[in-house]
């Protein structure tokens, strides 16, 4: 997180634009500072896709071009965040994003993907792709706050709308009051237990039994609060909380 030193006077006129986008969108008290990197994803790749891959340094130990033009700074407010990167600042609602998880590296062990966290959608739409630096080590604190905001903002609405009988879509995964289903996989709520990844796959415990979705995680907008519903509606069945 950003150290209370004297601010130079680029960082100032950064900070009064980044305060200015996220009190246009009403975003509330800004809680925590982080630096990341980021860059915006390119409109024709799927969603699936992974990390470009960028080299961390070049010969003699310098960083590369690439690696400089990514660095960004992230800023968590209240209800929703911005990006600040390449003297742009992007503006996400919690209320409204869709955050996709990446896939795990392959292999894992890979410089270049180090830190690979998620993409989410800004205000304007478009998708920016996050991932923490290897230096700093806090992508799982701001990527967990990230989760808390939207799931704390989209969560209530998503239970309002199964009970007044819409049905809610995350990818290939739908729901109702009712059930749950995707593709060859459908069961009222009172036989779904859990929701788990496993391998990088979406899998919905039906009587005590694992049941491939056919769906990917890093295919699912908002995993988590999809997550968060099968739970409350596993916890309503079983007359808990």
């Amino acid at each position: 997180m950003t150290s209370p030193m004297r601010r130079t006077r680029s960082e100032e006129l950064l900070l009064a634009k980044i305060s200015a986008a996220a009190g246009r969108e009403h975003l509330g008290k800004r809680h925590a500072t982080y630096a990341g990197a980021a860059h915006t994803a390119h409109t024709k790749a799927p969603r699936t896709r992974g990390l470009r891959a960028l080299p961390a340094f070049v010969r003699y130990g310098r960083r590369s071009a690439a690696k400089a033009r990514d660095e960004a700074r992230l800023d968590l407010y209240e209800r929703g965040m911005t990006v600040a990167v390449q003297g742009r600042i992007h503006v996400v609602r919690y209320d409204t994003t869709s955050v996709f998880r990446m896939s795990t590296p392959d292999p894992p062990h890979d410089p270049a993907r180090a830190g690979a966290a998620c993409t989410l959608t800004d205000v304007d739409g478009k998708r920016i792709v996050l991932r923490g630096r290897p230096e700093h080590g806090d992508a799982a604190e701001w990527r967990s706050g990230i989760q808390r905001g939207v799931t704390r903002a989209q969560l209530p609405k998503a239970v309002a709308a199964l009970a007044e009988g819409e049905r809610l879509a995350f990818g290939d995964i739908w729901l109702t009051r009712e059930q749950v289903g995707c593709a060859e996989v459908c069961a009222r709520w009172p036989r779904v237990r859990d929701l788990r990844i496993r391998k990088g796959a979406v899998e919905l415990d039906i009587d005590g039994t694992w049941h491939g979705t056919g769906s990917r995680a890093s295919e699912i907008p908002n995993l988590f609060v999809l997550r968060a519903l099968v739970e409350l509606f596993h916890r309503d069945v079983n007359g808990r909380g």
